[in-house]
C-alpha cells in the first residue's frame, strides 16, 4: 500500500495547514486498526487536502496511496477514504486539474469497489463510477447491472443518485439513464427508492415526471414514514429512553430525498406549496420538522403567497415535540410582518410558556426568546404586555430595542420605560454601544421626544472614544434628526464636524437651522476626501439638501462615476434631489440595479421621487415584480433581514409604476 511514500520529497510539498511533512503518517493511519486513530486521520486530511473548497500541491501526490489503501479490502472504512477520492477529484476538476488527472489516472479501481462486500464502500463508489467515466457507455452498464443485483436499501439510493447525476452529464446516453429512472420511480419498487427516483427524474428530465407529482410525493413520504415508524419504535413499555429519542425526531434520509425533490422543482412556486402543505400536515412529526426547515428555503428564496404555509407552521407550535416547535419557532422570526397568519398560535405560545420569553447563550446576555421575538416583529400589539414586564425587569433582553421598532406605534406605551433603560446605559462600559443602539431604535421608532435628554447624554457624557459616544454617536444623532430635536444639541454637533461622525451630524445641523454655508463644505469634503462609507453618507445627505447644494454638483458627479458601485448609487440618488436631472442618473441606476442587488430598495424609492422621469426604467421594475426569486437570494448572500427588504422592495416597485403609469 505504502510503495515509495518514503521517496517523495513531503517536506517541499504543502497543504491546508503547512508543510506536508505529516502526510505519511497520516495516510498510514488510515489504514490502522484504531477506529479512533483511523477516524482522526481520515479528519484531517479531509481538513487539510480541501480546505475551504482548494485543493494543494500535496494533494495530488497523496492520491495513488489513498486509490492503494482503498482497493485493498482487510482496510477498514474505506468508504470515507472512496468519499475523499471523489471530492479531491470533483473540486480538482474545477480549481486543480492536476488532482483531476491524478484522481482519472486510478478511477478504474472504482470498478470493481461498485461491486464490494461492504454496502458503505458499494455506495460511495456509485457517484465515483460517474465523476470518473472515461467510457460514459460502459459505466451505465456497470450501473444497470449494480441495479439488478444489489439488495441494500441504501446503496441502491446512492445507485439512484449516481444514475440522476449520470443523465446529467452525459446528455448523449440520459435516455438510457431517465428510463432507468422511470422503472424505479413506480411500483414494485419501495417508497424510498420511488422517492428518490422522482427527485432525479425533476432534475434531470422534469417531461418524464408521473402526471400527479405533488399527491404521488406526498403519498409515498407517508408510505416510508410509516414503515420507518414501525421499524424504530418496537413494542415495548414506554420508557425514558423512548420519550427521549421521540423528543428528539432525525431522519436526514427522508430530508435529503424531499431536499431534492424542492431543489429541482426550483421556481415551481404552487407545486412546492403544495407538497409543503402535503409535508407539515403529515402525522410524522420527523416529516413535519423537516419540512419547517423546507419551509424556510421557500420563504427565504421565493416571492408568492405564503399565507397558508406560514399558518401551518404556525400550527406546529403546539407540538410536543421541541425541536419541531423550536424549528417553526426560528423560522416565523425570520418572516416578520409575514408571520402573521400564525400570530395567534405565537401569542398562545407566548402565555403559554413564560419561560420561553427570553433566551440566554452560555456566558452571554439575555436575549428576546424566540416566540415572543416572532410576534413582536410581526407588528402585533398582544406582545406588548410581556414586553413590559420584561423592561421593568432587573435583565431586560439587550436586543428588545430592536425588535421593538418593529411595533411602530403600538410600542408606545413602552416609551417610559425604553427612555428609564437608555438613561441606565453606562456610558464607559463596553457593552454600552450594542445596549444604547437597540434602545436608540426603539426610541427612534415610537418618536419618544420625552427622551432626547437620555439621548443627548449619549453624545456628551462620556469622554472621546469611550463607551456609547463614539461607537453610537452615529445613531443618537440620528435619532436627534428623527424627533426634530437636533436644533438641542448643536453645539455637540459643531464639535463632531472633524470626526468620523463629520457627515452626520453636519445632516442633523442642516436639519435644525436650515444653513447650508456651514455644512456644505463638511459634506464636500466627506465626499471627496472620506473612506467609502463616509462618502456614501455625505452623498446621501447632500441629497437631503436638495438644491441648496448645487454648488456640490461636480463633485457629485464625479462620485456618480466611481469605481465603488455604492458610492455611485448614492451620488446619482444625490444628484435627482439636488439637480432634478434624470440624464447622468438613469444610467447609473440601470447598471446598479443588476450589479448591486442590495441597492434595489434605495435605487425604488429614489425612482418613485422621480416620478414621470423615471419612466425609462419601467422595464427593470417590472421584471423585478415578475421575478419569482427575492433579489438578495439571488446574490447568495445570507441576510438576516432579507425576507422583510424584500417585501419592502416590492412594495417600492408597486409604487414606482404607479407614478409612471401611461407615461411613454
Amino acid at each position: 500500500m505504502f510503495t515509495g511514500i518514503d521517496e517523495v520529497d513531503w517536506a517541499s510539498l504543502r497543504h491546508a495547514h503547512g508543510s506536508a511533512r505529516d502526510v505519511p503518517m497520516w495516510l498510514r493511519a488510515l489504514a490502522s486498526a484504531d477506529s479512533a486513530e483511523r477516524a482522526s486521520a481520515l479528519d484531517v486530511m479531509y481538513g487539510a487536502l480541501r480546505h475551504e473548497d482548494r485543493v494543494y500541491d500535496a494533494t495530488p501526490a497523496c492520491v495513488p496511496f489513498l486509490f492503494a489503501l482503498a482497493a485493498r479490502p482487510e482496510v477498514p472504512d474505506r468508504a470515507g477514504i472512496v468519499e475523499l477520492l471523489v471530492g479531491i477529484g470533483t473540486e480538482g476538476r474545477a480549481r486543480d486539474t492536476r488532482a483531476w488527472e491524478a484522481v482519472c489516472a486510478g478511477a478504474e479501481v472504482f470498478v470493481p469497489l461498485a461491486a464490494d462486500p461492504d454496502p458503505a464502500v458499494r455506495g460511495a463508489a456509485a457517484a465515483a463510477l460517474v465523476h470518473f467515466a472515461t467510457e460514459p457507455a460502459r459505466t451505465l452498464e456497470l450501473m444497470h447491472q449494480r441495479l439488478r443485483a444489489e439488495w441494500d436499501g441504501c446503496v441502491l439510493l446512492a445507485l439512484t443518485e449516481a444514475l440522476g447525476l449520470f443523465a446529467r452529464r452525459y446528455p448523449a446516453h440520459a435516455d438510457a439513464a431517465v428510463d432507468l429512472l422511470v422503472e424505479q420511480s413506480a411500483p414494485p419498487y419501495d417508497a424510498r427508492l420511488r422517492l428518490a427516483a422522482l427527485g432525479q427524474l425533476a432534475l434531470a428530465a422534469p417531461a418524464r415526471l408521473p402526471a400527479g407529482l405533488v399527491p404521488t410525493a406526498v403519498g409515498l413520504l407517508r408510505e416510508r414514514s410509516a414503515r420507518r415508524a414501525g421499524a424504530a419504535e418496537p413494542a415495548g413499555p414506554d420508557t425514558l429512553v423512548r420519550r427521549i429519542r421521540r423528543l428528539r425526531p432525525s431522519d436526514e434520509e427522508g430530508a435529503h430525498l424531499l431536499r431534492t425533490l424542492h431543489s429541482a422543482l426550483g421556481d415551481r412556486v404552487a407545486d412546492r406549496t403544495a407538497l409543503l402543505t402535503g409535508q407539515l400536515t403529515s402525522p410524522d412529526p420527523v416529516d413535519r420538522c423537516n419540512a419547517v426547515w423546507m419551509a424556510a428555503a421557500l420563504l427565504r428564496g421565493w416571492r408568492g403567497d405564503h399565507a397558508a404555509i406560514v399558518g401551518l407552521l404556525g400550527g406546529q407550535l403546539g407540538a410536543d415535540q421541541d425541536p419541531l416547535r423550536d424549528a417553526a419557532v426560528t423560522v416565523l422570526a425570520e418572516l416578520f410582518a409575514l408571520a402573521a397568519p400564525a400570530a395567534g398560535d405565537l401569542y398562545a405560545l407566548v402565555c403559554a410558556r413564560r419561560d420561553l420569553w427570553t433566551h440566554r447563550w452560555e456566558r452571554g446576555s439575555p436575549v428576546l426568546g424566540g416566540p415572543l421575538r416572532a410576534l413582536t416583529r410581526c407588528g402585533d400589539p398582544r406582545a406588548v404586555p410581556a414586553l413590559a414586564q420584561l423592561l421593568a425587569g432587573p435583565a431586560a433582553p439587550t436586543d428588545l430595542g430592536f425588535e421593538l421598532a418593529c411595533l411602530g406605534a403600538a410600542a408606545a406605551p413602552l416609551a417610559p420605560a425604553v427612555r428609564h433603560q437608555l438613561g441606565r446605559v453606562p456610558l464607559v462600559s463596553p457593552s454600552a454601544a450594542p445596549l444604547a443602539a437597540a434602545l436608540l431604535a426603539a426610541v427612534r421608532a415610537v418618536g419618544d421626544r420625552d427622551a432626547v435628554p437620555e439621548v443627548l447624554r449619549l453624545l456628551s457624557g462620556a469622554p472621546d472614544g469611550l463607551g456609547a459616544r463614539d461607537a453610537v454617536a452615529d445613531r443618537a444623532i440620528g435619532t436627534l434628526e428623527a424627533l426634530g430635536a437636533a436644533g438641542r444639541a448643536a453645539p455637540l454637533l459643531r464639535a463632531l464636524l472633524p470626526t468620523r461622525h463629520a457627515a452626520a451630524a453636519a445632516g442633523a445641523l442642516w436639519s435644525a437651522d436650515g444653513d447650508a454655508g456651514a455644512v456644505l463644505p463638511v459634506l464636500l469634503r466627506e465626499l471627496t476626501q472620506g473612506d467609502p462609507a463616509s462618502r456614501c453618507a455625505a452623498a446621501r445627505r447632500l441629497g437631503r439638501l436638495g438644491p441648496a447644494a448645487r454648488p456640490a454638483l461636480p463633485a457629485l458627479r464625479r462620485a456618480a462615476t466611481s469605481e465603488r458601485i455604492r458610492q455611485r448609487t448614492a451620488a446619482a440618488c444625490a444628484l435627482w434631489y439636488v439637480d432634478a436631472d434624470p440624464e447622468p442618473v438613469l444610467p447609473v441606476f440601470r447598471a446598479a440595479w443588476t450589479q448591486d442587488p442590495p441597492a434595489r430598495g434605495s435605487i425604488a424609492r429614489c425612482l418613485t421621487a422621480m416620478g414621470p422621469a423615471a419612466a425609462p426604467l419601467r422595464d427593470l421594475v417590472a421584471a423585478e415584480l415578475s421575478a419569482p426569486r427575492r433579489h438578495l437570494a439571488r446574490t447568495g448572500a445570507p441576510c438576516r433581514r432579507g425576507i422583510p427588504m424584500d417585501e419592502a422592495l416590492l412594495t417600492a416597485c408597486r409604487e414606482v409604476l404607479a407614478v409612471v403609469q401611461g407615461v411613454t
